[in-house]
């Protein structure tokens, strides 16, 4: 009897804390409304097939962080982002919920699905949004985690998941991850910039093919573009701390910088023609630290590193063909075999 009374007063508890939850939430929309940023949990469904996840891994029982739970297999549209109920008609369901959480009986852990550092509600959205209530800092849960490419973190947006999905794409096209499973990071920060990135490795392959005389796969191309142009760039990047030394490391990411590398390189060659010495991945490293009023490394004075310069056009040309698999034209252009020389 005891009992009862005891559950029936952390129930009565409860519609009150759920009354609280519902206002909250009224005034979380309208703020989310003002601001114009999304007051809604991520669909599990959807975030999957964006990060085209396929793996799956049971990692057991943990205690995880309740402000990581980002989003919810099915009842993403019942509660906010914070899990702040959106409707009345769930009032008796929650209260229990909180009553049940209240007493010495408690609640079986949820079951949830984790992606980077985040994670989704499989089964107990209600227990996750009482717990938020109740400023519970971890939960128990089931735990079956997703490997992905990219990192998904606490706070980040559809549109931040939709560069992602670009990245996964590119990922899947140029085949690293099979053939260098321990490849760097190579997200850009500007997703639209993708196929310029393709572009260069669609190049890079036809270098190969006109200095091998045979086809090349996607996969031979990028794991070569890989580990004679993109990774010696980002060394050189990470061996004088450019990001960190500019105070960009925040706003950049190493291919956003090799993309500039490139870019001022094809520059200088259309500014200043063949008359100009052989510019390098240091020198533009150079040029690209004094453009910031930053003092330039003596050992950067003296790298002895390979050239690699690539026009937009040909990068885009290069692209195109790929794209409409009319095959590649035996007798590439005398400039885009001199200016790709040194990558291959």
């Amino acid at each position: 009897m005891a009992e009862d009374n005891h559950f029936r007063s952390n129930y009565m508890e409860g519609i009150n804390k759920f009354q609280g939850a519902r206002t909250r939430a009224f005034w979380q929309d309208m703020l989310s409304l003002l601001r114009g940023k999304s007051a809604e949990l991520l669909s599990f469904d959807d975030i999957r097939r964006r990060l085209r996840l396929r793996e799956e891994s049971y990692r057991g029982l943990q205690d995880i962080p309740v402000d990581q739970i980002v989003g919810s297999v099915g009842r993403y549209n019942d509660f906010s982002s914070t899990f702040l109920p959106k409707s009345n008609d769930m009032r008796d369901r929650w209260s229990r919920v909180y009553a049940t959480m209240n007493s010495m009986q408690g609640v079986p852990p949820i079951e949830v699905y984790k992606v980077g550092s985040v994670y989704f509600v499989r089964d107990g959205n209600h227990r996750v949004s009482v717990a938020r209530q109740i400023s519970s800092k971890t939960i128990q849960a089931y735990v079956t985690e997703l490997p992905s490419s990219f990192h998904l973190e606490p706070g980040m947006t559809l549109e931040d998941v939709e560069q992602g999905a670009n990245y996964i794409a590119f990922l899947e096209e140029t085949g690293l991850p099979h053939t260098r499973p321990n490849h760097i990071n190579l997200q850009l920060s500007e997703h639209s910039r993708y196929p310029e990135l393709l572009g260069h490795i669609y190049l890079h392959a036809q270098v190969m093919e006109q200095r091998l005389g045979e086809p090349v796969s996607m996969e031979e191309a990028a794991a070569n573009w890989y580990d004679n142009v993109f990774r010696p760039a980002v060394t050189l990047i990470r061996k004088y701390n450019v990001l960190s030394e500019t105070g960009e490391a925040h706003k950049r990411t190493e291919a956003d910088l090799y993309l500039w590398m490139v870019d001022h390189l094809r520059d200088v060659r259309q500014q200043y023609g063949n008359t100009t010495e052989t510019r390098k991945f240091s020198h533009a490293l150079i040029d690209y630290l004094n453009e910031k009023s930053i003092a330039i490394p003596h050992d950067l004075l003296d790298e002895d590193d390979n050239s690699v310069i690539l026009s937009r056009s040909q990068v885009m040309a290069a692209m195109n063909q790929a794209n409409s698999q009319n095959g590649h034209d035996d007798h590439e252009p005398q400039d885009a075999q001199q200016e790709t020389r040194d990558a291959s």
